[in-house]
């Protein structure tokens, strides 16, 4: 295994080359800026050091949008980040309201790791919400709104902050 830094670089060229022909919605900003935030949002903002959840943070949607799989991660970073990245991935193949409602099902029994990325990755959707359309706006805060309902149970004391942090920012986006 690499060292700590040798990891998250290692994470970081991984992801920006997966995500490479990817873009926000905005349709300028390359896709990859979004992992790096969530990843800095974790370390920045939520305090997290472990470079493990911070490749995690990373990579959290290679599975989800990109042709990477599970074993992909596992091969190059190992199986505990590896399982963190397919804890953030929805199954694409169920119709919206049950693939929702199965991430929500999850998110309520997710791994510490999983949950602080998911925060982060909630953080960043809301910050980078400014150049949507009201209604696109109103549906991401919506959507934050219900991962963060199915997430509190399962929320440890130590992510506590983070977690108000994240409902800080959701009701500084719906102007609250």
């Amino acid at each position: 295994m690499p060292s700590d830094l040798d990891l998250l670089l290692e994470a970081a060229s991984f992801a920006a080359r997966a995500h490479r022909h990817q873009l926000r919605k905005d349709k300028e900003t390359p896709y990859a800026a979004h992992t790096f935030r969530v990843c800095l949002i974790a370390r920045q903002v939520f305090g997290i050091a472990d470079p493990k959840v911070l490749a995690a943070a990373l990579l959290h949607d290679t599975i989800e949008d990109t042709p990477t799989d599970y074993d992909d991660l596992a091969e190059r970073f190992g199986p505990d980040v590896a399982r963190w990245a397919a804890g953030l991935t929805k199954d694409m193949r169920l119709p919206d309201d049950e693939r929702e409602q199965a991430y929500r099902d999850h998110l309520a029994h997710a791994e510490w790791q999983v949950l602080v990325c998911k925060l982060a990755d909630i953080y960043d959707n809301l910050t980078d919400s400014r150049h949507l359309t009201a209604e696109k706006r109103e549906r991401t805060l919506g959507r934050s709104r219900s991962y963060l309902e199915a997430m509190k149970p399962a929320i440890p004391p130590e992510l506590k902050a983070a977690f108000e942090l994240t409902e800080a920012k959701v009701r500084e986006v719906a102007g609250l």
